[in-house]
């Protein structure tokens, strides 16, 4: 029975792209790279993060998710930033119909100059968690889309 795992998402099957590993015996993320090249400008207000493509999807168990960390050297190296600080992603957002669960970063660009990310970069990190619920909980929605669904 398969546990939890990366996949390659669909349309991304011959562009090479390399699930995500540990790095070291300890770690606890999954080094995740960039499925392409992707220039992010310096952020000014008002602007969208930019959505940097992994090629990549996540499965896990029912009780489950996994979340989406930036790497340490990004704020420091390169002023890249996540925009929502941890991406927190459910089980069922595997598969779904919209985008096959494919996992993306959002980005926002601190610098002065643009920021280019090459295809192979390392740009983010996975850890996967379970998680709790209480007593009285009667979630029984059922996803419908992918990225931002679940309003």
């Amino acid at each position: 029975m398969r546990k939890r795992g990366f996949e390659v998402a669909k349309g991304f099957e011959d562009k090479k792209i390399n699930l995500p590993i540990r790095k070291t015996k300890y770690s606890a993320a999954y080094d995740i790279e960039a499925a392409e090249d992707v220039t992010i400008k310096p952020f000014v207000l008002g602007t969208k993060p930019v959505l940097v493509p992994t090629g990549i999807k996540a499965y896990c168990q029912d009780d489950e998710f996994y979340m989406l960390f930036n790497r340490s050297s990004g704020p420091m190296k390169r002023g890249l930033v996540l925009a929502n600080s941890v991406g927190v992603i459910d089980k069922d957002y595997y598969g779904n119909e919209s985008n096959d669960g494919h996992i993306f970063f959002a980005f926002y660009n601190f610098s002065d100059k643009e920021v280019t990310i090459h295809k192979g970069d390392a740009i983010g990190q996975v850890v996967f968690q379970k998680y709790l619920m209480v007593d009285d909980d009667c979630a029984e929605g059922v996803r419908t889309g992918g990225f931002g669904s679940t309003d």
